[in-house]
């Protein structure tokens, strides 16, 4: 049964919808490997795809703060899923690579993420998906009008 909606506005249905979502997420990735976190997890798969990606380009795509990311990556070279190296170019940067273990961890939370994805998004419609992503979007845009 659903919550009632305190607010009486879509957006705390869209806030609790979320909250699941890295709930149910963080569950099911935890059953697999059990010291990353769903952020942590989206750190890897961004670094996967985009190896020369800056810790601020990662921080602005999920959403955290300088500090966020630094502890994050900070966490992630610890419990070895990362290295980090102070750039030559530019000394106040850093170059992440992932190491084996965050590869190996890729591959193994893979299907992990994609039964995620199906699960939330199960019995919707490819239409009603796109149309979710167009209302979204509209709303990310209204929000970021000066």
């Amino acid at each position: 049964m659903m919550q009632d909606n305190p607010t009486g506005t879509v957006l705390y249905s869209i806030e609790q919808a979320i909250k699941e979502y890295r709930k149910v997420s963080q569950k099911n990735i935890r059953k697999i490997v059990s010291d990353i976190t769903v952020d942590q997890c989206l750190v890897l798969m961004i670094l996967n795809k985009n190896p020369d990606y800056s810790q601020k380009t990662i921080a602005d795509l999920i959403f955290k703060d300088n500090a966020s990311i630094t502890r994050i990556v900070e966490l992630m070279v610890k419990k070895e899923y990362l290295t980090r190296e102070i750039n030559t170019l530019d000394r106040r940067k850093f170059n992440l690579a992932i190491t084996e273990k965050g590869k190996k961890t890729i591959d193994l939370l893979a299907p992990v993420i994609l039964h995620n994805r199906e699960t939330a998004l199960y019995g919707l419609s490819p239409d009603e998906i796109e149309l979710l992503d167009i209302i979204l979007c509209k709303i990310i845009l209204n929000c970021k009008k000066p």
